[in-house]
C-alpha cells in the first residue's frame, strides 16, 4: 500500500464523461457562511481565469482561511466551480507562496479542500518563483522543512507529491521531461511522490481548460501514457489514469475494469485501486455508491483492489478513520479484513 491516494478528493464535477472524473470528482462541505455571491463565467476556458484572479486577490487582502472560507461557501450553489475546484486552490495555494516566508509557514496555513490542491500550489508557487535551474539543483531541499519527513507523514507526501505539480508547471506540462526532473530526488518513496504529482498534473491541465489541453492524453487509448512510459513510473501512472478513462467511457466502472485487467501484472494492481478512488468520490464518500461500484469487478483481485482504494480516499477525506469502518463493515465479508488492515495503516500517517 502505498501514500497516492489524495488528502480527500479532488472536487471538479460530478459528470462523468468529464475527463478526470473520479479523480476531480465532487464532495460536499459544510460550512455555516452563506455564499459570498461571486458569479464567473460558466463558459471552459473562461471561468478558470475568473476564479484564480477572486481568490489569489482574497489571500492577499484577508489571508487563506477567508479564502477557503469563501470557496466552501460558494461551491454547493456553483457547478464550474465544483469542476475546477482543485484548479482554483492551486491558485489559493500559489497566492499564499507569494504571501508567507517559506514552505513550511504556508503548509501551516494550509486546507485539504478540493484534494489538497492547495499544497501542491505553494509548491507550484515556490517552483515558478525559483525557476526551473535554481529549483532542480537541490531537490531534496525544498520539503526539508516540513513536519514529519522522517515518518513520511502525509503533510511530506503532500509536498513531495506537489513537487511533481511545480515541475509540470516549470516544464510546460512537459511529461516526460517532469518525470525525469523527479529523479534527481534522493530516496524511491520522494520519486515516486513526485511522479505521481505529474500524472495528476498532466488530467488536471486537461480538465481545467476546457478542451483537449494536454498532448499526453488519448481519448483514443483511455489508459495512455500509462502504457508507454518506463517500468519505473507504471504504477504511479495507473495510480491515476483511471479518472480519465472514466471520462472517456462516460462513466461506465465495468469497461475500465476491463481495460485494467488488460494491464499486465503487477500494475494492474494500482488500477484497480485507482478505480476504487474513483468509485468513492464520484459516490461522495458515501458507502451504499462506493460498495455497488466496486461490486462491478467481474472477480476477487478487482474487488478488493477497488475497495482499498476507495478506503483509502475515505479516509484522506475524512481525515478519520470512522466512516472508513462504516464502508468495511459494508462490503462483502470477503473484503472486510483487507479493508480494515488498509485503514488501520494508513490512518497511523496523520
Amino acid at each position: 500500500m502505498k501514500l497516492t491516494r489524495r488528502t480527500g478528493a479532488l472536487a471538479i464535477c460530478l459528470v462523468l464523461v468529464t475527463a478526470t472524473a473520479g479523480l476531480l470528482g465532487s464532495h460536499v462541505f459544510t460550512t455555516s457562511r452563506a455564499p459570498a455571491g461571486l458569479r464567473c463565467p460558466q463558459e471552459p476556458g473562461v471561468a478558470l481565469g475568473c476564479y484564480e484572479q477572486h481568490y489569489r486577490s482574497l489571500v492577499d487582502r484577508q489571508g487563506v482561511a477567508a479564502d477557503f472560507a469563501d470557496l466552501k461557501a460558494q461551491y454547493a450553489t456553483d457547478a464550474e466551480m465544483q469542476r475546477l475546484c482543485h484548479a482554483i486552490t492551486h491558485a489559493i495555494g500559489q497566492a499564499a507562496a507569494r504571501k508567507y516566508s517559506g514552505i513550511a509557514e504556508a503548509f501551516r496555513h494550509g486546507d485539504n479542500a478540493c484534494g489538497s490542491g492547495y499544497y501542491h500550489g505553494v509548491l507550484q508557487g515556490v517552483a515558478l518563483t525559483l525557476g526551473r535551474t535554481k529549483l532542480l539543483s537541490d531537490l531534496d531541499a525544498v520539503c526539508a522543512g516540513v513536519p514529519g519527513r522522517e515518518r513520511r507523514s502525509l503533510d511530506y507526501f503532500n509536498c513531495v507529491h506537489g513537487l511533481g505539480h511545480a515541475i509540470m508547471a516549470v516544464t510546460d506540462d512537459d511529461l516526460f521531461e517532469a518525470l525525469r526532473d523527479c529523479d534527481g530526488l534522493t530516496g524511491s518513496m520522494e520519486q515516486n511522490a513526485c511522479g505521481n504529482g505529474v500524472f495528476m498534473e498532466n488530467l488536471i491541465v486537461d480538465g481545467a481548460h476546457g478542451g483537449h489541453y494536454s498532448k499526453y492524453l488519448k481519448p483514443s487509448e483511455p489508459l495512455y501514457p500509462c502504457s508507454v512510459v518506463g517500468e519505473k513510473y507504471k504504477t504511479e501512472c495507473f495510480d491515476m489514469q483511471t479518472s480519465y478513462a472514466l471520462g472517456v467511457v462516460g462513466g461506465d466502472f465495468a469497461k475500465v475494469f476491463a481495460l485494467c485487467a488488460a494491464v499486465g501484472a503487477p500494475y494492474r494492481v494500482a488500477c484497480y485501486q485507482s478505480l476504487g478512488r474513483d468509485a468513492a468520490t464520484i459516490s461522495l464518500n458515501q458507502v451504499p455508491g462506493t460498495v455497488a461500484r466496486c461490486a462491478l469487478g467481474t472477480d476477487r483481485e478487482q474487488q478488493a483492489n477497488c475497495v482499498i482504494g476507495a478506503v483509502l480516499d475515505f479516509v484522506y477525506y475524512y481525515h478519520s478513520d470512522g466512516q472508513a469502518k462504516q464502508l468495511c463493515a459494508a462490503v462483502d465479508a470477503a473484503l472486510q479484513d483487507v479493508c480494515r488492515s488498509t485503514t488501520a495503516k494508513v490512518v497511523g500517517l496523520f
